[in-house]
């Protein structure tokens, strides 16, 4: 949220930019575009382990988005976004059954050492192996906490699954990353 800006403010200018975007307007298409992709794309990432099938989820996300009849605006377009995101990295990974590459390479601190640097990919790698390890319903949930940046309910709704059963599938994933971790050095 823009600093001054009321609550509910960013979900009600999405909805006009939306609007706009539907009417034509390349602008306010651009500013959806840029202001979800980037969190879509590495919810997809790290859902489907794979670049290329990352970014056609997150652009399936956007074309429907553009063609979708949603008659109320209860919501937000972050969510609807994230939620067709979710179902298309799920299909995608039924689909092919497995995981093939990593997520990017993420900024680090200002200046880290070219060590710094080769140990940060590597405690990155180590903990994508580990959740690449967990049930496909307790990773999907803990990838959608803590990469997509969901809260419990925004989870809870967009899977179908009971608030408890998310609280519970968080903490019993976190709990096997981490001992998949210390067993490996990690942490």
């Amino acid at each position: 949220m823009v600093q001054g800006q009321k609550p509910g403010a960013e979900i009600a200018d999405d909805w006009v930019l939306l609007r706009n975007a539907r009417e034509g307007d390349e602008k306010a298409w651009k500013a959806l575009f840029e202001s979800h992709s980037p969190r879509l794309l590495r919810l997809a990432l790290m859902m489907t382990g794979s670049a290329d099938a990352a970014r056609d989820c997150v652009q399936e996300s956007f074309v429907r988005l553009l063609h979708a009849e949603i008659s109320h605006h209860e919501g937000s377009v972050r969510t609807y976004l994230s939620t067709i995101v979710y179902r298309s990295a799920v299909k995608e990974n039924l689909r092919r059954n497995k995981l093939e590459e990593g997520p990017p390479e993420c900024a680090g601190s200002p200046d880290p050492t070219p060590f710094d640097l080769t140990v940060r990919r590597e405690q990155e790698r180590e903990i994508i192996r580990a959740i690449q390890l967990l049930t496909p319903s307790q990773r999907d949930i803990l990838v959608l906490r803590f990469y997509g940046e969901f809260g419990y309910e925004e989870i809870a709704a967009m899977t179908g699954v009971a608030l408890g059963t998310v609280k519970s599938r968080i903490f019993y994933a976190v709990k096997t990353v981490r001992t998949i971790l210390q067993s490996r050095g990690v942490v």
